[in-house]
């Protein structure tokens, strides 16, 4: 892909041609915004970014025990993760 590409968007005419490649318009956030996240699920991913923070990555044999502390209360899980803030 060359820069022209980067600057000036899509050459419709190139469309098909081979060696012909082009950009992609960006998605659309509107539809997506409006589907919620599951509290479990944002529990989960606020997990492991506080994990991450705290030089702790999460590894594939973590996954159960994430799963299990996710399922507790917002309040244990806040307290969980201002425990792992303070490690840093």
């Amino acid at each position: 892909m060359t820069a022209t590409a980067f600057e000036y968007g899509p050459n419709p005419s190139a469309a098909g041609q081979p060696g012909s490649d082009y950009l992609l318009a960006p998605p659309d956030p509107a539809p997506r915004v409006g589907s919620p996240i599951d509290p479990r699920d944002r529990r989960r991913l606020d997990l492991h970014a506080a994990l991450t923070a705290a030089g702790i990555p999460p590894r594939p044999e973590d996954r159960e025990a994430i799963e299990h502390l996710s399922a507790l209360s917002a309040g244990i899980n806040s307290t969980i993760q201002r425990w792992l803030r303070h490690t840093l």
